[in-house]
């Protein structure tokens, strides 16, 4: 606590006890006989300033919040309570003043704060990868337990690589191009062709695209251009012209005529709802007797574009 002297002009301090020095770090004859400014600092709000001044030319108590220094330059936050003291003819004698230092737990109320969003933001992404899981659970199909238990581990899989990237990432954001190839390569090894600029996207949409590249990776292998000798695979994507999301274009050549993939089966089924549902995109799939067409629009959905175009490899 100080008690400053309201009758002289800058209300000098004539009290300061013990544990305001203890608090600022000043010595008794560094504080007396100056006005309580000398606490201020670069960071000090202005504004609580104002109103401390306020208080002050009307004669009326205050409580403020307000960002403080000690003598060694360390910042504290201080709760003010400012009230006059008036004599029996009710002019002003005395300002009383008490402070509390409110650092400790302003940290306290920082940190839950962080926690706070650090579990919403934990919540949020368990329940987006959780919702892509059910869907692989609940559409997969095997007659044997073997083969369905066999089809959902290796999804997951493939779900748990782009999880693993993104974390890896700090949960920024990652290429179209790193994503494609991390899904694609295991299946492909040297006949699988990338080409399209630097496109990044967060974990939104990442997820459930992971999930679509390894299902048409796998019918790529099983049935399309991969499982063919002389087969390849072509992967390009490019900006939309509107600038919000991103086109993909997914070409097999020399694929057996009308691949099983055009039959309505979890991989159809899957890759619609990971792009339309969960996207909300479109794909558009067209056979001939080259091989496949695969369309894909995604859009906005946290991705971005930089402008950089990278050469076909």
């Amino acid at each position: 606590m100080v008690v400053t002297d309201g009758r002289k002009p800058d209300l000098p301090i004539v009290l300061a006890n013990k544990a305001f020095l203890e608090l600022t770090g000043y010595a008794a004859p560094e504080v007396l006989g100056r006005n309580c400014r000398f606490l201020q600092g670069p960071a000090t709000s202005p504004i609580a300033v104002a109103e401390i001044r306020a208080a002050i030319a009307g004669e009326r108590e205050v409580s403020v919040e307000i960002l403080n220094y000690k003598k060694s330059g360390e910042q504290f936050w201080n709760r003010l309570h400012l009230s006059p003291v008036h004599g029996d003819d009710g002019r002003i004698l005395y300002f009383f003043g008490s402070q509390i230092d409110m650092t400790e737990y302003r940290r306290i109320e920082a940190l839950e704060a962080s926690e706070h969003r650090l579990l919403m933001e934990v919540d949020h992404r368990s329940n987006n990868v959780l919702a892509i899981v059910d869907s692989i659970v609940r559409l997969s199909n095997a007659d044997d337990p073997a083969l369905y238990a066999a089809a959902i581990q290796h999804r997951v899989q493939a779900l748990a690589r782009a999880h693993t990237l993104l974390a890896e990432r700090r949960w920024t954001s990652i290429s179209v191009e790193e994503l494609i190839r991390q899904q694609v390569t295991p299946f492909a090894a040297t006949r699988a062709f990338f080409t399209g600029p630097d496109i990044r996207m967060d974990g939104p949409v990442v997820q459930p695209l992971a999930l679509v590249f390894h299902e048409l990776a796998v019918n790529a292998a099983q049935h399309g251009a991969l499982a063919a000798a002389r087969g390849r695979l072509s992967i390009s994507w490019k900006p939309k012209p509107s600038g919000a999301g991103f086109n993909i274009r997914w070409q097999e050549v020399g694929s057996r005529p009308l691949p099983t993939f055009a039959k309505r089966g979890f991989g159809t089924v899957i890759v619609g709802a990971m792009v339309e549902r969960q996207l909300k995109g479109r794909i558009e799939k067209t056979w001939s007797e080259d091989g496949l067409l695969i369309d894909i629009e995604i859009p906005s959905a946290g991705s971005t574009y930089d402008g950089t175009l990278a050469p076909e490899h």
